[in-house]
């Protein structure tokens, strides 16, 4: 195995090809060249390249890991962990070694991935998805957040896809800066890949902001995403926090001096 083959990967895979589903696997941690004792664990999801898994064990970015499905055994490289201090501490994402055949290969050709709705009453979804919605702040049900992140973007039922860069974001929708602006009412599949998470999402294109941004309302979330979208919205909450409390200790110096 050469050192190319094991190097991170930083790239996401396509939304639209990521599975929500619990698979009993045996992982077999090696540090340092050697084995460590068997662990049973489960997958929070799937893709063609990798998976998604919870381990007890101390995981970090460039592990090696055996995965054993079945008959099925495959060298993994661990490319992302959770924040220890946050809800997905445990977390953590392997792809599988170029070569390897992914455990769960069957289960990808015979399952379709599953959305749910934004919020779960359905026909009042309507009623309070208006995040963005440019005037009248006083309708606004939830606050949005400045943040930094990429986005992946694909029209319903079509295969021309597009990339650009959320600015803003909420519990119901996002704002999202692109080199191509798409019109009010196009139908979109989102991959929002924010603090090394992707979050998987349906939604339209509400408005254009300035020729330059589309405001994105959130329909749907990709079936055991909802975690993560809270992850994200906590993140850039106590970042918000962070910032107000840096501002409030170099002004307390300014205010003394002003007596």
């Amino acid at each position: 195995m050469n050192d190319e083959a094991i190097q991170p990967r930083q790239d996401v895979a396509p939304a639209e090809k990521l599975v929500h589903l619990a698979l009993p696997v045996r992982l077999t941690h090696m540090q340092n060249g050697e084995r460590g004792a068997l662990e049973m664990a489960c997958t929070y999801d799937i893709h063609p390249r990798g998976a998604r898994l919870l381990s007890f064990r101390d995981v970090k970015v460039g592990d090696l890991i055996t995965v054993e499905r079945g008959r099925c055994k495959s060298v993994c490289q661990v490319v992302w962990t959770a924040d220890p201090n946050s809800a997905l501490r445990g977390q953590f994402t392997v792809e599988c070694v170029e070569g390897n055949r992914i455990p769960w290969e069957e289960e990808l050709r015979q399952m379709e991935e599953q959305y749910l709705p934004i919020i779960p009453d359905g026909p009042k979804t309507r009623l309070v998805m208006n995040t963005f919605r440019r005037g009248d702040q006083n309708r606004r049900r939830r606050p949005r957040f400045h943040v930094e992140g990429g986005a992946d973007l694909v029209q319903t039922g079509g295969q021309s896809s597009l990339e650009g860069r959320v600015e803003q974001i909420s519990e119901y929708g996002c704002l999202i800066s692109a080199s191509d602006l798409l019109v009010p009412g196009t139908g979109l599949r989102l991959a929002l890949n924010i603090y090394d998470v992707s979050v998987a999402l349906r939604g339209h294109v509400k408005y254009i902001a300035e020729n330059r941004a589309m405001g994105v309302e959130f329909q749907e979330i990709r079936q055991g995403d909802r975690p993560l979208l809270d992850y994200v919205l906590n993140q850039v909450k106590k970042r918000r926090t962070q910032d107000f409390a840096d501002l409030e200790v170099i002004t307390e110096p300014l205010a003394a001096a002003a007596r």
